[in-house]
């Protein structure tokens, strides 16, 4: 099972993500948060786009310009930025069918996966900009090698 989202959708969560880790009242151009987050600057404007429209994201034309966010990172849930990017979070497909559930009565499996989903999406909702800049994830360090073991003579 895959819970992915676009490259755009991508984009829009670690350049919010670098908003919300600015200092406060500055802000960022596109090339800027392109070239730390590497992402094509190109598609970011695109994403930029998208998060002004929702709301979520403040930008200023002109040499003093830039985006910041609209609102405080406290405020702001993953689940906004998701879903500004890719649409509404509510699956319409039914996961053995491959079309809307409903046509001709729900699947059997329906309640068990409407009900996953609701969980994905209230944690999705739940968690803050401010929750994920305060407590990043890192990728496990790499587990100590262990000494080899050596053959005894005649064993």
């Amino acid at each position: 099972m895959r819970l992915e989202l676009t490259k755009r959708g991508d984009y829009a969560i670690r350049a919010v993500l670098a908003l919300a880790r600015a200092t406060p009242g500055e802000r960022r151009s596109v090339r800027e948060i392109a070239e730390d987050q590497r992402i094509p600057a190109r598609f970011l404007s695109r994403a930029m786009t998208d998060l002004i429209r929702a709301g979520l994201v403040d930008a200023t034309v002109g040499r003093r310009g830039g985006y910041r966010l609209a609102r405080p990172a406290a405020s702001i849930s993953l689940l906004e930025v998701v879903e500004a990017i890719e649409g509404d979070s509510r699956r319409r497909v039914c996961i053995l069918r491959g079309g809307p559930c409903a046509l001709d009565g729900v699947c059997d499996v329906h309640d068990v996966f409407a009900a996953a989903q609701e969980d994905v999406i209230e944690r999705l909702r739940s968690a803050s900009i401010a929750d994920a800049v305060a407590h990043p994830v890192r990728p496990p360090s790499p587990s100590p090698t262990r000494p080899r073991s050596r053959s005894l003579p005649g064993s």
